[in-house]
């Protein structure tokens, strides 16, 4: 018989969730002491080695993951049981815990619940906003149900690398370069790649593929990047400042303000973004297929 506790799981889904240990004992409160010596008595409790350190982190081992998949199970029906017994509702609440990546929750998170306000007043959506690579850990450690993840290549069938996560691609386009209004280029509905060259650019940081998000990918030489911003609503108003230009997905078009245009960029190879649709099949539940229906009507 399994030695474990509820604490040790929600320590189990924290590791696989964050990555590492200290990002663990950051979510739950803990030292990374405590949870170093929690999740190893957790492995002495099941008799396996649940996790391995790597260079970019910890990795659950097939037993770890085995372990997580039933833990995520157990975790969520004692939050719902939770709920119940301390909600009191007349009418049931179905929680839904939602993840997506900053553009798409501008672009098409409100449009989705906006339908669900008007249709399904029984669902509360909570929203984390994130890294596609913290949200897809998020959701194979049962910690969100659905997330809208980012993906750069076009030409491939989408595959999170890991096994119990269902993908589809809920929309796809160019990116675009976003310019303000008083941009030398604003009037122009396209942009060659040598007009770029000596723009100075907002950009964010990126645990993807790509070290910079904000720079046109096919610019030669090091760009002009002095402004670092993560927030969506900063990096649009310096664009319409006319301080530095930025580059956008299809999905934020939607969301753009009167005051910055979005040029297309031609000279070079096209470069197309995805917005993806992941979910927990494990977790299905008519609540959650009610919010994946309204997220394909707005990315629609």
């Amino acid at each position: 018989m399994l030695n474990v506790s509820f604490d040790d799981l929600r320590v189990l889904r924290a590791v696989a969730q964050r990555g590492s240990f200290t990002g663990a004992a950051a979510e739950l409160g803990y030292t990374q002491s405590a949870v170093s010596k929690r999740f190893a008595a957790l492995e002495s409790g099941t008799g396996h080695l649940l996790a391995v350190r790597e260079r970019t982190g910890v990795r659950l081992t097939r037993a770890g993951e085995t372990l997580l998949r039933h833990a995520t199970s157990v975790l969520a029906a004692m939050d719902q049981a939770e709920q119940e017994l301390g909600g009191g509702h007349a009418t049931p609440i179905r929680p839904v815990r939602l993840g997506a990546f900053a553009s798409a929750a501008a672009g098409v998170l409100p449009g989705a619940l906006e339908r669900l306000s008007h249709h399904r007043s029984d669902i509360t959506v909570t929203v984390r906003e994130g890294t596609s690579a913290v949200l897809a850990r998020a959701l194979r450690a049962g910690s969100l149900d659905i997330a809208l993840l980012a993906d750069v290549a076009a030409d491939t069938e989408p595959d999170d690398g890991q096994t119990g996560i269902d993908l589809e691609v809920l929309s796809e386009g160019p990116l675009r370069v976003a310019v303000g209004v008083g941009h030398r280029l604003a009037a122009r509905p396209e942009v060659t790649l040598e007009e770029l060259a000596d723009e100075r650019w907002v950009i964010a940081r990126s645990e993807g593929r790509e070290r910079l998000l904000g720079v046109w990918p096919g610019l030669t030489g090091r760009p002009d990047a002095p402004f670092v911003v993560r927030d969506w609503l900063t990096k649009l108003r310096l664009v319409a400042s006319g301080t530095a230009i930025t580059t956008i997905p299809d999905v934020l078009l939607a969301a753009l303000p009167s005051d910055v245009r979005a040029l297309r960029v031609i000279g070079g190879p096209v470069e197309h973004r995805r917005l993806l649709l992941a979910s927990n099949p494990q977790f299905e539940t008519p609540a959650t297929r009610a919010v994946l229906g309204a997220l394909r009507e707005a990315a629609a």
